[in-house]
């Protein structure tokens, strides 16, 4: 039976980044959880992967033209980089506030977006949101800069409340309206063309002319601007409820669809109002939300709540595999290979972002993904995997249910059903009992790496 502080610590390593491998795990419950926590929720002492490298072996992720290289990039920094919740809060915004290069074909602003999320995602939803509110991605997206004092563009201003924010149900027709009006002649600077002058920046542009001054009543509050309707937002109790609900979904365990919201409670509602709370005492402070989601039973008893995403699933499967410490063309197709199980990188399906959960499976992509899976554990030369086959030989000769449970509990944890278990020990029990009173051999070798091919390719290795 697995340690339960290692069983905890693999969760929470799972759920703030993409998980850790044995060596990781026992180095850090040498430390409070507690402790952890803390250090993760400050990722600005940390340092990065020598980005430099990254440049130098993948040139296509500080390619001007599309992004997919730097997405591979970003997934790569999630499996290998000392900082996993600052990614995991960027990709957290990037699904809630979802926006695609495929309308603006502009990688640089795209790439600006997520450099955004990655910096502020801790931050305070007040400053999020007005950061969100002049960035050139979001502002193209949702076509503000259409947006103008004499013909008002209300697009933004509604995702703003429906998606971004609120909530349907929590406003009306005038405060979209409302909305729209106080975000007039907030646009963008236009970038030169890359051809042939390579790349440049798109920055946010306040075109005052442009701009109904005009006062407005917005949920009913007199405001003029957008950052006087974003400090009415933050206040709003459904502000607090739709952004603790996005992440218990994200980090905790699957909910609904978010259209779906308005309609459905959540699923524990116990826990959503213990994060609003936090929300509301801390005006809106996501890492003082954050702690206390970490350090909450109710986080601490969800393993394996949530089905991976695709991004999560493949950082993870090349995270126990073992991340190359050097930069190679397998790191430059990971982010095709999350594009084939279902999300692309700065290219959400529409601005609702991916529907999550159960939705991420289909005989499709489940296909993608244990065939994904089953490649990463094929070399057991790979750091991952050999450090596997050490602990399994060290531990001694090994019965079938011994050769199991030490794969299990070395990919993860992971917590077998009993009909998962069965199946893997049946197909252990082929070769017999695996011998390892000296130095892993071949066959020791071969064994185990065919029994972790068989783990990722079971049910549970879909599940965080």
């Amino acid at each position: 039976m697995a340690d339960d502080r290692i069983d905890l610590m693999a969760h929470l390593m799972r759920r703030v980044g993409v998980g850790a491998n044995r060596d990781e795990l026992e180095q850090l419950i040498e430390r409070p959880y507690e402790e952890v926590v803390e250090e993760l929720l400050h990722p600005g002492a940390l340092s990065d992967p020598d980005q430099d490298l990254l440049d130098r072996y993948l040139p296509t992720s500080t390619s001007p033209e599309v992004p997919t290289g730097w997405a591979s990039r970003w997934i790569y920094n999630l499996a290998n980089g000392p900082r996993p919740l600052r990614e995991k809060m960027a990709l957290f915004w990037h699904h809630v506030f979802a926006t695609g290069y495929f309308k603006s074909s502009h990688a640089r602003t795209s790439v600006a977006q997520i450099a955004l999320f990655r910096e502020n995602g801790l931050g305070n939803m007040r400053q999020i949101l007005r950061d969100l509110s002049r960035d050139p991605a979001m502002i193209d997206w949702l076509d503000n800069s259409k947006n103008h004092a004499k013909a008002v563009n209300e697009n933004y201003g509604r995702e703003l409340l429906e998606l971004f924010s609120m909530g349907i149900g929590s406003y009306t027709e005038d405060d979209v309206k409302a909305a729209a009006r106080a975000f007039t002649g907030w646009t963008f600077t236009q970038p030169i063309p890359i051809y042939p002058y390579s790349t440049s920046d798109a920055d946010f542009a306040f075109d005052e002319a442009d701009h109904d001054s005009e006062e407005k009543t917005f949920l009913g509050q007199t405001v003029v601007d957008g950052d006087d309707v974003i400090d009415v937002i933050v206040k709003q109790d459904a502000c607090a409820r739709f952004i603790c609900r996005h992440l218990y979904n994200f980090f905790v365990a699957d909910e609904p669809q978010v259209p779906s919201w308005n309609a459905t409670p959540p699923r524990n509602p116990d826990a959503i109002d213990v994060l609003v709370s936090t929300f509301v005492e801390s005006d809106g402070d996501i890492r003082q939300v954050m702690r206390t989601l970490l350090n909450a039973n109710f986080f601490k008893a969800a393993r394996f709540r949530r089905v991976k995403s695709p991004v999560e699933f493949v950082g993870g499967a090349i995270k126990l595999a073992g991340v190359p410490p050097v930069p190679n063309l397998s790191v430059a197709r990971l982010s095709r290979a999350a594009m084939l199980m279902g999300q692309e990188l700065m290219n959400p399906p529409s601005v609702e972002g991916w529907h999550t959960g159960q939705e991420w499976l289909d005989s499709g992509t489940l296909t993608e993904r244990v065939n994904f899976a089953v490649e990463q554990m094929t070399d057991t030369a790979r750091p991952g995997i050999a450090s596997i086959v050490r602990r399994v030989a060290a531990a001694g000769d090994a019965t079938p249910e011994q050769l199991v449970d030490r794969c299990l509990d070395l990919c993860g944890p992971i917590m077998a059903s009993p009909k998962t278990r069965a199946t893997l020990i049946e197909r252990a029990e082929e070769h017999g009992s695996l011998s390892c009173s000296n130095s892993p051999t071949q066959e020791t070798e071969a064994r185990i790496g065919q029994m972790l091919r068989l783990i990722v390719a079971a049910p549970e290795y879909q599940f965080a």
